[in-house]
């Protein structure tokens, strides 16, 4: 059997889904029709902190979450929003943006370099509380 590998994933998402800059993202996030869907682990968001509006959607959640037909179906999925996906870095929401493209959502994007660009950027964040 074939043996896709992540490098392969990734470069497929980056094709495929269009990433924004954390300038950009910001910048829709004042639209009514764009929605910030973060990935993170709940630890992460406890310990490095959020963006205030985002929608937390954990990624081993995200397919169960997207798919109507899915008992655990989150009707926030079914809207017209442009989704903005983010984790950390960038790499599971170029990840998670291309499935929830292959599973029928239209409008989707991420937020290249994740949260850690969005910090580093300066944009507005709660912060976390980093482990002592």
């Amino acid at each position: 059997m074939a043996r896709k590998s992540l490098q392969a994933m990734l470069d497929d998402a980056n094709a495929e889904v269009e990433a924004w800059s954390p300038q950009t993202a910001s910048e829709r996030l004042r639209r009514e029709d764009t929605l910030l869907v973060d990935l993170r682990d709940p630890r992460e968001l406890e310990r490095e902190g959020k963006i205030a509006g985002a929608f937390h959607c954990p990624r081993g959640m995200l397919e169960f979450w997207i798919d109507p037909d899915s008992p655990y179906h989150k009707d926030v999925f079914s809207s017209d929003k442009q989704f903005v996906f983010f984790c950390a870095g960038g790499l599971r929401s170029a990840l998670a943006a291309k499935t929830a493209q292959d599973l029928g959502l239209e409008r989707v994007s991420h937020i290249e370099g994740g949260f850690g660009a969005w910090k580093e950027a300066g944009l507005p964040h709660e912060p976390g509380k980093p482990r002592s």
